[in-house]
C-alpha cells in the first residue's frame, strides 16, 4: 500500500523555504491532506503490524506520532516547524524509555529509522552495563547476529573513557560496554517514501533490531 503521494515530500520542501507561521498557516489545508493524516494513517497499520510481534504496543498514532513544531526555546535556530514527519513505535510510544520499538522519520532528505536506546539515564546506563557483565557473550550474539549487521550496521552512541572496576575486564569480550549510549541507526533513499515498499521496509528493520533492543530492555529495572 503506498500512503503518500509526491505532495508530501513536495510540502516539506517548501516548508523549508518558507519556515515561518504565516506560511504555515496559510498551507495548513495542505499540511492536513497531504502530511498530517497519510503519517497517521501509516503510523496506525504501523502500530498494528509491530504489535504482531510485540504485545505490550498497544498504543494510538497520538501517542507515538512528534508534534512538527520545533522546541526553540535553547536552539540558536528560531524556525519553528520541522521538516520531516516522525514517530516512535513502541510500548509507551514517544514517551518510552526502553528498546524495544522503532523510530521512524520521513523526510525529503531521507527516510530514517532507529532503535535501541538513545539516552539512557545514570541508573538505567548502570543496569544495561551490570546486565552486559552478566552475559557479555549473549550481547555479542545479538549484535553479530548476521542479520542486524547486515541492516542496520553496529551499534553507534558515546562512550566513555573510563569504566567502573567491575566492568573493565568484560570489556575485553564487548568493547560495547564502554557505551553511554546504545542505538542503531540508518538513513535510506527517500524515494521510498512515495512506494508501497515503505512498510515491509519499516518492519524488516525493526525485526532486526529486535532482538538487541529486547536485550537491553531485559536489563531495564
Amino acid at each position: 500500500m503506498k500512503y503518500f503521494n509526491q505532495d508530501y515530500l513536495q510540502f516539506f520542501k517548501d516548508l523549508a523555504a518558507n519556515n515561518n507561521r504565516d506560511w504555515f498557516q496559510a498551507n495548513k489545508k495542505r499540511y492536513e491532506s497531504s502530511v498530517k493524516k497519510p503519517f497517521e494513517l501509516f503510523v496506525a497499520d504501523l502500530i498494528s503490524e509491530l504489535k504482531k510481534h510485540d504485545k505490550s504496543i498497544n498504543i494510538k498514532p497520538s501517542d507515538a506520532i512528534f508534534r512538527i513544531n520545533r522546541d526553540i526555546r535553547f536552539s540558536k535556530d528560531k524556525t519553528p516547524y520541522k521538516l520531516n514527519a516522525s514517530a516512535v513505535i513502541s510500548r509507551d510510544g514517544r514517551k518510552t524509555d526502553g528498546a524495544s520499538g522503532v523510530y521512524v522519520e520521513l523526510g525529503p532528505e531521507k527516510l530514517a529509522l532507529a532503535g535501541g536506546i538513545y539516552m539512557p539515564d545514570k541508573d538505567k546506563l548502570q543496569d544495561i552495563r551490570d546486565g552486559i557483565t552478566k552475559n557479555p557473550k549473549s550481547f555479542m550474539k545479538v549484535l553479530n547476529d548476521k542479520t542486524f549487521v547486515k541492516v542496520w550496521g553496529e551499534l553507534q552512541g558515546e562512550k566513555n573513557k573510563i569504566l567502573p572496576a567491575e566492568h573493565k575486564k568484560v570489556a575485553e569480550v564487548c568493547p560495547y560496554i564502554y557505551n553511554k549510549q546504545f542505538y542503531f541507526w540508518v538513513e535510506l533513499d527517500p524515494k521510498i517514501i512515495l512506494t508501497d515498499k515503505l512498510m515491509k521496509t519499516v518492519v524488516d528493520h525493526y525485526l532486526a533490531g529486535k532482538p538487541v533492543g529486547d536485550f537491553l530492555n531485559a536489563q531495564l529495572k
